[in-house]
Formats: structure tokens, C-alpha cells, sequence
């Protein structure tokens, strides 16, 4: 399979009606050719522009339900930013209504998030498996300062899952990679 079209999924995507007051309609979609590994790739990343905005859980939802994507990319979504929001709620001691998500953040984890749904339908793929996730050493640095790796939030989603150490002392699983493997694959 050629992989998914960057032009359908940045179409896609831009049915996502962020507020243009918070920078949310000037994000891009950059593409570049890559060889790792001595394999041709295309790396795809979002630019976004910054803000001190704050977006919560349900603007979120909102945003996500709002769109015109599929019924089931929709749903995936909300379930990857549920879980995601559950950990940040869990290690913060908040619920899960007052967890807030950054605004640069949370405009490229709902890109992320939901351009990962979409390319898994678009893909017509029915199952996600993942090996045991790497567990770095060492520990990074963050908005809310220095922590252990992997930081609480991906430890706290990482919890009963497969994991393996590995020699090396940078994050190698994010918070939104975890929610998403621990949320839709086995």
C-alpha cells in the first residue's frame, strides 16, 4: 500500500474549525523526504502557531464533533482524548473537567490524534497490535519542570502494559503516542 494521500488528510483535518482568534486556522501541514534506517519515508509534522490559550476537555469534544468526519474517526478521537485527559487529570489532582491542554498542545494533539483516526480508517484498517513499548532512563523537562522518563502522565498511561528498558535518556513515547496505543491497539 502506498500509505495515505497528505493532501486528503490535510483536507480532512481542516474540518476542524479551530477558533481563528486563538491562531487555530493558520496551522500547516509540512511534508518532507526522509531516509532512517536506509528506508525512503515521508515524515509529515504540524506548524502551529503559538498561543497562550487554553483549551478543556469538552472544547475539544466539541471541536471534534463539530467536524465532518466520519462517525467512527470521531468516535477513536474522543477515546484517545479521554484517556489522554484522564492521565492528566490523575497526576495533576484535578478531574477531568478542569484538566486543560495548552493551546499550541492541544491544537497538535488534536491534529495528531484525530489525523492518526483518520489515516486508520482511510488505511481500512480493522487492528492495531504494538510490541512492548520502550522505557527510557534518565529524565526530561517539561512546562511543569523536570521529571522522571517517561514523564507521569506517559508512565501513568503506560500502567499494565507491556513495556521494555532500553539504554537511552530522551522520551521516546510521548503522552499523546501512549493514549493512543493504549487506547486502540492491543
Amino acid at each position: 500500500h502506498d500509505g495515505i494521500d497528505a493532501h486528503q488528510l490535510e483536507e480532512a483535518l481542516t474540518g476542524i474549525k479551530f477558533p481563528e482568534s486563538q491562531g487555530g486556522a493558520s496551522w500547516k501541514l509540512e511534508r518532507t523526504s526522509i531516509v532512517k534506517g536506509g528506508i525512503a519515508a515521508t515524515h509529515m509534522d504540524f506548524a502551529i502557531p503559538h498561543s497562550h490559550e487554553h483549551r478543556h476537555l469538552s472544547d475539544i469534544v466539541d471541536l471534534i464533533n463539530g467536524s465532518p468526519l466520519s462517525d467512527s474517526v470521531k468516535e477513536s478521537s474522543i477515546r484517545v482524548f479521554n484517556r489522554l485527559a484522564q492521565a492528566e487529570a490523575t497526576v495533576h489532582g484535578t478531574t477531568l473537567e478542569a484538566v486543560h491542554f495548552h493551546e499550541v498542545g492541544a491544537i497538535d494533539a488534536i491534529l495528531d490524534i484525530v489525523g492518526f483516526c483518520w489515516a486508520i480508517e482511510n488505511l481500512g484498517i480493522k487492528e492495531i497490535y504494538a510490541t512492548a513499548l520502550p522505557l527510557p532512563r534518565g529524565s526530561i523537562h517539561c512546562a511543569h519542570g523536570r521529571f522522571p522518563n517517561p514523564g507521569p502522565a506517559t508512565a501513568w498511561l503506560m500502567q499494565g502494559i507491556p513495556s521494555s528498558p532500553v539504554d537511552f535518556d530522551r522520551e521516546m513515547v510521548t503522552p499523546t503516542g501512549a493514549a493512543i496505543l493504549t487506547t486502540l491497539a492491543k
